[in-house]
């Protein structure tokens, strides 16, 4: 197991992975920047994680993450006057993976991150712009994918299955209440209409999903 990770939670769980290490919101969250929000929302369990990136420049020291989650917070609470920020789980080239959205990370917090699919999902953002030709670093998708297996292991979710998901949201893809088969481990654009999150990534997902598979034990 790798060091700082932690155990699934039931013993008895066929294909749960181990907790990657995550760093908590207090790494990155001043009492300068911190908003007054209202108490999390949450769901029964997560079956689906979308992977977003956060459209940033790529060119950044690891150590300066914290520093470019803030902003990103300070972003979406102030002039999107959103109540914290969206995604659950933020990912830096280093493969740091830092907690997002308060309510804790073991929980199924609602997020703000795909329009009609925050339900029962997880977001996870990318911090950089991963557009066509753009290189992703292998210790960012190895992250990414640790993060899948485990958040999804915790429902018995497989990484490379199809899962029911119902719209909430007319901007989605999808008409509200309607009942959508999506990717476990989904990209932005599978549902809400954008190029997030960027060609580039998009086409690691099938790799990802595999390497989140066999993190859960699965063959």
């Amino acid at each position: 197991m790798p060091a700082g990770a932690v155990a699934p939670r039931s013993a008895d769980m066929a294909h749960g992975a181990p907790r990657p290490r995550i760093l908590p919101r207090s790494v990155w969250l001043d009492a300068t920047t911190r908003h007054v929000q209202p108490p999390p929302r949450y769901d029964d369990k997560v079956v689906a994680v979308f992977v977003h990136h956060t459209d940033s420049p790529n060119v950044y020291a690891c150590a300066d993450a914290p520093r470019i989650i803030r902003h990103l917070y300070a972003g979406q609470t102030g002039a999107r006057q959103w109540d914290d920020i969206g995604y659950n789980f933020l990912v830096d080239r280093c493969g740091t993976i830092y907690e997002g959205r308060a309510g804790g990370v073991e929980r199924a917090v609602t997020g703000a991150h795909t329009q009609g699919f925050n339900h029962r999902t997880a977001g996870i953002a990318a911090i950089g712009t991963f557009t066509a030709g753009t290189p992703v670093p292998q210790a960012m998708t190895d992250a990414i994918a640790a993060l899948a297996a485990w958040k999804l292991g915790l429902a018995g979710v497989d990484p490379r299955a199809a899962v029911p998901l119902v719209s909430s949201n007319g901007l989605s893809r999808y008409k509200p209440g309607t009942t959508a088969l999506l990717p476990a481990v989904a990209g932005h654009t599978d549902g809400f209409p954008t190029n997030c999150p960027g060609a580039a990534l998009t086409v690691r997902l099938p790799a990802i999903r595999d390497a989140a598979a066999r993190l859960q034990g699965r063959s």
